[in-house]
């Protein structure tokens, strides 16, 4: 099984500018099942999409693709004609928070907002506007979500992905994919690897996630990769603490970042002695969450964690 996405998930994409056209032919040749986008200035159109497969994503299929992809006005009228239920967004950061509520709008069961640099402010507006929608919004800035072999949204790279039985979540992109690897060259595989993003309002936390994953019955063990800044780990290690049955192993990066000083993501600073790489791993310790030292032993303290 997995989570969130799969063979069955029908996706649109929303900004359909040189990056969005980039990773949309990335996802369809892996095999996702791309059914339309939404562009205004563009409706009425169709956009082609052709190729070689990417065949570490779904088997048996034809060694080139080609896609005509419809392009709608809004995502209400491409949910009407398509029947999706997933979203992917590239949109510019100026205009990200209001797509993401036409999204929500629509009713569509999931959004996957890749978008890096959307104001706070918006965010807010935006998260507020979600409370009562039957929407689920994944990051933003973040890599995006995958199951592999049946469904890639976002830009993680396909090929270092096998089936198996670890859920994975993660702040970070880059540390996603290396433990992703690991866990493919350990024979471990995935069952859906989720990076939430690493801005400080985002639409899915680590409780989320994890929660969904001790659900999942063919997820047997989850590896939960934080970085320093705010409080989502510690939540996260007291719901692992109380709530979860299956082993958890984890990573915590920023250890040697400076007091006050953003690393890379918007998220990941620390502030009133908040937010410390010690007090996260601290409580995940404490929480029972097997700790990796460093980003090469992630794979290897899932391996510990599951005995």
């Amino acid at each position: 099984m997995s989570i969130l996405v799969n063979k069955d998930t029908k996706l649109i994409i929303q900004g359909l500018g040189s990056t969005g056209q980039f990773h949309t032919e990335k996802a369809i040749a892996y095999g996702t099942n791309m059914v339309g986008a939404v562009h205004p200035s563009k409706a009425g159109k169709t956009h082609v999409f052709e190729g070689e497969t990417d065949h570490s994503g779904v088997p048996d299929r034809p060694d080139t693709y080609r896609v005509e992809l419809p392009i709608f006005a809004s995502v209400a009228e491409a949910v009407a004609e398509t029947g999706a239920n997933a979203s992917v967004l590239y949109v510019p950061p100026p205009f990200a928070a209001d797509a993401i509520m036409e999204a929500a709008a629509s009713e569509i069961a999931l959004a996957v907002t890749i978008t890096e640099g959307i104001p706070v402010a918006d965010m807010v507006r935006a998260k507020r506007y979600l409370d009562d929608k039957k929407t689920r919004l994944v990051g933003p800035n973040c890599p995006g979500v995958i199951t592999p072999k049946q469904c890639k949204i976002g830009i993680m790279p396909g090929y270092i992905h096998q089936p198996g039985k670890i859920g994975v979540i993660s702040r970070s992109g880059t540390l996603t994919y290396e433990a992703v690897h690991q866990l493919t060259q350990l024979g471990l595989g995935q069952t859906t690897a989720v990076g939430i993003g690493g801005d400080p309002v985002n639409g899915t936390n680590f409780v989320d996630v994890l929660r969904m994953f001790s659900d999942d019955p063919e997820t047997e063990g989850v590896i939960m990769i934080g970085e320093i800044g705010g409080t989502a780990e510690e939540e996260a290690a007291a719901f692992v603490a109380e709530e979860m049955d299956k082993p958890v192993a984890g990573f915590i990066a920023g250890t040697t970042a400076p007091p006050g000083k953003r690393m890379g993501h918007a998220g990941a600073i620390v502030s009133g002695g908040k937010g410390t790489a010690e007090a996260k791993i601290a409580a995940m310790t404490e929480a029972g969450i097997v700790v990796a030292p460093t980003p090469t032993d992630m794979g290897n303290a899932m391996v510990e964690a599951m005995g």
